[in-house]
C-alpha cells in the first residue's frame, strides 16, 4: 500500500500463519535460547505446561504478516520504534495467528522533509480469538518531493 492509502481507523487484516513446533524451536535456538522455548520436555513441566514461542518470534510473525499485507510495494523505509509491546498470552505450536492492524494516526513531517508518518496498533490473535501480541508501532514513508 502507498502512504496515501492509509487513513485513521482503517483496519488491515492478514493471516493466518500456522505456528509449528519446528519453527518455535528453530527461532528460539537461534535467538532466544531459554528452556521454555527450546526444550519441550522441560517446558511441559514448567509454568506454561508446554512449549511456547518467544515473544520476539511472535513479533517477527506479525512483521511478516504486515509486510506482506500492507508494506510490500510501499514507500516504507524505517521505523523509529514502538510505543509499547505486550504479550498477554503465550503462543504455542499449532496456533494459527491472524493480524489486525488499526491505523491510529497519519501525518506528514513538519520538518519540511517529504516524510510520511504512520502510527498503527498491531494485534495478533490465535485461532480462539485470544490476543497474543499487542503493540503500537510508528512507520516512516519516503514521499515524493
Amino acid at each position: 500500500m502507498k502512504f496515501a492509502e492509509f487513513h485513521v481507523g482503517q483496519l488491515i487484516e492478514a493471516g493466518p500463519h500456522q505456528v509449528t513446533e519446528e519453527e518455535v524451536l528453530s527461532f528460539a535456538r537461534s535467538w532466544d535460547p531459554q528452556w521454555f522455548h527450546t526444550d519441550p520436555a522441560a517446558a511441559g513441566e514448567g509454568p506454561f505446561q508446554g512449549l511456547i514461542a518467544s515473544g520476539w518470534h511472535t513479533c517477527a510473525i506479525a512483521m511478516r504478516l504486515i509486510a506482506q499485507a500492507a508494506l510490500a510495494g510501499s514507500e516504507s523505509f524505517a521505523s523509529p520504534g514502538l510505543k509499547y509491546v505486550k504479550w498477554p498470552k503465550p503462543v504455542r505450536p499449532g496456533d494459527a495467528l491472524s493480524l489486525v492492524a488499526e491505523v491510529v494516526a497519519v501525518r506528514t513531517s513538519r520538518s519540511g522533509k517529504a516524510l510520511g508518518i504512520l502510527d498503527w496498533r498491531w494485534q495478533l490473535f490465535n485461532q480462539n480469538g485470544v490476543v497474543v501480541l499487542d503493540l503500537e508501532a510508528t512507520s516512516l514513508f519516503k514521499l515524493p518531493g
